[in-house]
C-alpha cells in the first residue's frame, strides 16, 4: 500500500472514530461507546471498505440493539453507508477498557467506576472498597447486587449519606 493510500485510509478512521465518540451510551449518556471500551476496532482498506467493532458489556445487554442503531446512523450521517457494523464477542469486553476519560465522567456523574486491573478472575469476587463519588470515601456499604442496570450494583456511603451506583468489574 503506498503512503497516500495508507495516509487515506488513517484519516477516514480518525473520522469515524470521530463520529462514534458523539454517540452516547443509552443507559449512561454521559459516556459515549468509545469511552465505555464499546468499540473495539475502526478498519478501512484502501478499496473504501470500512468495518467497525463493537463489543457489548455484557451477553444479555439490553443496550445492544440501541447501540448498533446508533452506530449505524451516526455511520449514515457521516457518509459511510456502506460500511459494516460487525460485532466482536471474543475477547469479551472488560470493564479495564473503560477509558480513564470515561472513568472520570462515570465520577463526576455520581458513578463509582469500576477498579482497573481486574484480569484476574478471583479478583472479581474480592471485597475491595468501593469509594464513593461524591465524598471519595471508602466507608461505603452494598445495599443491592443491582442498580440503576444490570450492570451496576447500589451502594451507600456512610460517611455522607448518599445512595450511589458502583459500575461493576467485568
Amino acid at each position: 500500500m503506498s503512503a497516500g493510500l495508507a495516509t487515506s485510509t488513517r484519516s477516514i478512521e480518525r473520522e469515524i472514530w470521530g463520529l462514534l465518540e458523539r454517540v452516547p451510551d443509552p443507559e449512561i449518556p454521559v459516556l459515549n461507546i468509545v469511552d465505555l471500551g464499546i468499540v473495539r476496532g475502526v478498519h478501512a482498506d484502501p478499496a473504501g471498505q470500512v468495518e467497525v467493532q463493537i463489543t457489548p458489556t455484557y451477553s444479555a445487554c439490553p443496550a445492544t440493539e440501541v447501540i448498533r442503531a446508533s452506530v449505524r446512523q451516526a455511520l449514515d450521517r457521516g457518509g459511510f453507508h456502506e460500511a459494516i457494523v460487525r460485532e466482536a464477542l471474543s475477547p469479551a469486553w472488560t470493564s479495564d477498557w473503560i477509558t480513564d476519560r470515561g472513568r472520570e465522567k462515570l465520577r463526576q456523574f455520581g458513578i463509582a467506576p469500576p477498579e482497573k486491573g481486574v484480569g484476574n478472575v478471583r479478583q472479581l469476587f474480592s471485597t475491595r472498597p468501593v469509594a464513593c463519588p461524591r465524598c471519595n470515601s471508602t466507608t461505603t456499604e452494598r445495599i443491592s447486587e443491582f442498580g440503576s442496570t444490570p450492570c451496576k450494583a447500589h451502594y451507600r456511603c456512610q460517611a455522607c449519606l448518599e445512595p450511589f451506583d458502583h459500575f461493576k468489574c467485568l
